[in-house]
């Protein structure tokens, strides 16, 4: 989770490098805490160690979904953490602090020497990058605003693929606007630019504009002053449409982006109050199912673990809790599973020839850690090839978890290959978890993202008070639209229409808005009244039921006249195009 991004300034990414230690740090420390009193728990009764660590791993698990960035990566460490206190050395709670401490010391020392290694062979971003990306996006933008003035039909394909370059943006904000002020300052005003774009990015799927050739050459001189690296220049062009085209749907979205540009570009400049709030996407149903299947897994097989009295079934549980959290940010947790299935299988064959037929010829405890080294630098060779580098910590992780150098060498070979099997049962378990608990993948969490922009909706037409949440809810939503195309192109479904699907849901946000607004007039007959009531409580249950939304919402177009009846027409239209993407 704490990826090179590749956009950030040197400084950036030496922020960056600080602040994923920082994170890392906190949630050693709260974890070790946690294992330590699920530990002392465990001397009143077994069970509240069990229960105890199904409900800390569950809530790391779930809060962790609900974050972003290093932030999320502390919560999942906590959790972690406090599974390897409380069930590495389950036979000697009374050495409980002895391994808190240890754990503690272990994980700084684990930091410092990764943040020397990555500020010294770390490679230095070319400064600027993020934003000569997102002028390249935004004279893309302006050039395909000049085409369609001129008629020339692309205004689609064109629409989709800007909207892809803007949903690349907007994933790698978070980790671009860590480590630093300045960095979190850009990605806020990056995602406010983006947010005053898309309405011009969504302008064109409508009508030319008049004077249309004066349009397009002074959107073509935007476009070639933003390719140039020269925004005030830029501005001055878009100053130029607007003054062309006063009162048009073209101003009304062009006008707050040249206006955003500026404030965008001055870096140094606090920001001031946003003409549209950043509201980001929550996945709260995601978040719940990963923290109710965590909970429920460990749980069953903690309790399997104190009836059997399996004395390897603490490792299980441990990659169980890691299985179960980390991987449960993922996009497909279920692929993950079978590479962390090899990956740890090939940890325990390193870990039994290392404990087996090499430690036996060491002769001192420092010999033992020499012979360690080959079978530890096999994991660099791991990393080394794109086949086998995602299988490269899973083998490091078991293989340092499974030796622990202690001379005179104690146990038995059949007590350790337990132990290995143990092991690499967790990602076997984790995988039917996460095909039978909430299955989880991208497909899954692509459907309640949409239902979730559908429920946005309902709750929009339910709440009297919707007219003071419509920028709220318009934010939130040109933020959801950008998760879902980055979804719907990491799966692969080149066949969601998801630019179409989003302005349907915009085309009946903005349904329900004007719905409210005429409500609240009091020149509207009783037949207007009762007509746009019945289009909103239709509109409160859209996602069950498309098709009585359609027929209500041309009823009430029927009653009004005018734009007002065109704007429920546009809706219903829209609902009906789009009832199999609402239904994904």
């Amino acid at each position: 989770m704490g990826g090179h991004d590749g956009l950030g300034r040197v400084a950036t990414d030496t922020g960056q490098l600080l602040e994923k230690s920082l994170f890392r740090v906190a949630g050693t420390i709260s974890g070790s805490i946690a294992g330590i009193v699920l530990v002392l728990a465990s001397t009143i009764h077994a069970g509240l160690l069990v229960g105890g660590l199904a409900l800390w791993v569950g809530l790391c698990a779930g809060i962790g979904n609900l974050q972003r960035g290093f932030v999320s990566y502390g919560t999942i460490m906590a959790g972690i953490t406090a599974a390897m206190v409380a069930l590495i050395d389950t036979p000697h709670p009374e050495r409980v602090l002895h391994l808190g401490a240890d754990r503690m010391a272990t994980v700084l020392t684990g930091v410092v020497v990764a943040m020397v290694v990555g500020l010294l062979f770390a490679p230095a971003a070319a400064p600027g990058a993020l934003q000569a990306r997102v002028r390249g996006v935004l004279a893309d933008l302006m050039q395909a605003l000049a085409d369609h003035c001129r008629g020339h039909g692309s205004e689609h394909d064109a629409a989709y693929r800007l909207l892809s370059d803007m949903a690349m943006i907007e994933e790698i904000l978070d980790q671009h606007g860590a480590g630093s002020l300045r960095a979190r300052r850009e990605a806020r005003q990056t995602r406010l630019l983006l947010g005053v774009t898309i309405p011009v990015l969504l302008r064109l799927r409508g009508d030319a504009p008049e004077r249309s050739g004066a349009c397009a050459e002074q959107l073509e001189q935007a476009a070639i002053a933003l390719r140039s690296g020269d925004p005030a220049a830029a501005r001055e062009a878009m100053e130029r449409v607007l003054a062309a085209v006063p009162g048009s749907d073209l101003a009304a979205v062009l006008g707050p982006l040249a206006a955003r540009l500026g404030d965008w570009e001055c870096e140094e400049t606090a920001p001031r109050d946003a003409p549209e709030p950043v509201a980001l996407h929550r996945d709260w149903i995601g978040a719940r199912e990963a923290m109710l299947r965590a909970m429920a897994t460990i749980g069953v097989f903690g309790a399997l673990w104190l009836v059997t009295g399996w004395s390897a079934g603490a490792y299980m549980l441990l990659g169980l809790s890691v299985m179960l959290s980390m991987f449960s940010t993922f996009d497909s947790p279920t692929t993950m599973m079978r590479s962390v299935f090899v990956g740890q299988s090939l940890g325990v064959i390193g870990a039994l020839a290392c404990r087996w037929l090499a430690w036996p010829m060491a002769e001192t405890e420092a010999g033992m850690i020499a012979l360690t080294m080959p079978f530890i630098l096999l994991g660099a060779l791991l990393v080394g090839h794109r086949r086998t580098v995602t299988k490269s910590f899973d083998y490091n992780m078991v293989l340092l978890l499974m030796l622990q150098p202690a001379w005179p060498l104690v146990g038995s070979f059949g007590n350790s290959v337990l132990i290995g099997l143990s092991i690499v049962a967790a990602p076997a378990i984790a995988m039917l978890a996460y095909r039978m608990i909430y299955p989880a993948g991208l497909q899954r969490r692509i459907a309640t993202l949409i239902s979730m922009m559908l429920h946005d909706v309902q709750d929009l037409a339910a709440d009297a008070g919707a007219l003071g949440r419509r920028r709220l809810w318009r934010a939130r939503l040109y933020h959801r639209m950008l998760r879902l195309v980055r979804m719907a192109e990491r799966s692969g479904r080149s066949d969601l229409p998801v630019l179409d699907g989003c302005l349907a849901l915009l085309d009946l946000g903005h349904a329900v808005m004007h719905g409210h607004e005429l409500l609240a007039r009091s020149d509207i007959t009783s037949g207007e009244r009762r007509a746009l009531k019945s289009a909103l409580g239709r509109l409160q249950r859209v996602a069950t039921a498309s098709e009585r939304s359609c027929a209500t919402l041309r009823q009430a177009a029927r009653r009004l006249a005018g734009p007002d009846a065109v704007i429920f027409t546009r809706a219903a239209d829209a609902l009906a195009g789009q009832a199999t993407f609402f239904r994904i």
